[in-house]
């Protein structure tokens, strides 16, 4: 991965927890720049030719932050699609950083399957916010504030759904040869 940070973070630190992350997906040739935005709090975006993905932080967040996100399910109305909100809080700019490199990385996956790009917004939200639950002991809720059970918004098998995108390889060792038991007899 070829990585560039240029906001205040430890870049060395955010470099390791999206690699971390990003296995066991190849990103030999992903470009990574975590920058600041002009405006936004945050946003994301993944270009695909290159690829490369931008990170872009507001300088002026300030933490823990909540957000919204699209990762309910969506009901059908009368008028159409109706998706409640899920808020998360993030306690640091690396876990928003980290959330918005996921989001974009599963852009990334979903295109290095072989499948259509289009309209997989939740989908992203669903794969950064698992990682963020997981392993950082974030709380997805309502915007009331009430926690949200899990099942409701990690209904899909994302892993699945981009197993045909390129993994690493991983090297094996090849095997040590058996030692061969050995007695020595007399003297």
């Amino acid at each position: 991965m070829d990585f560039h940070n240029a906001t205040h973070l430890d870049g060395r630190r955010l470099y390791q927890t999206f690699l971390r992350h990003t296995a066991p997906y190849r990103h030999d040739r992903l470009q990574v720049r975590v920058r600041y935005s002009r405006r936004a709090d945050f946003s994301g975006t993944c270009y695909y030719r290159e690829p490369r993905i931008y990170v872009n932080l507001g300088r002026h967040n300030r933490y823990p932050y909540t957000f919204g996100t699209h990762i309910a399910k969506a009901h059908a109305t009368r008028w159409g699609w109706r998706r409640e909100i899920y808020v998360l809080t993030v306690v640091g700019a690396e876990q928003l950083a980290l959330f918005v490199y996921l989001h974009e990385l599963f852009h990334y996956l979903v295109r290095a399957a072989g499948r259509s790009p289009r309209r997989k917004e939740a989908m992203c939200d669903r794969f950064a916010t698992r990682v963020l639950v997981d392993h950082y002991g974030c709380v997805v809720r309502r915007r009331g504030g009430g926690p949200v059970r899990r099942e409701l918004w990690d209904f899909m098998d994302l892993d699945a759904f981009v197993a045909a995108a390129p993994q690493e390889r991983l090297l094996v060792p090849p095997a040590l040869p058996r030692p061969i038991p050995v007695r020595i007899v007399g003297t």
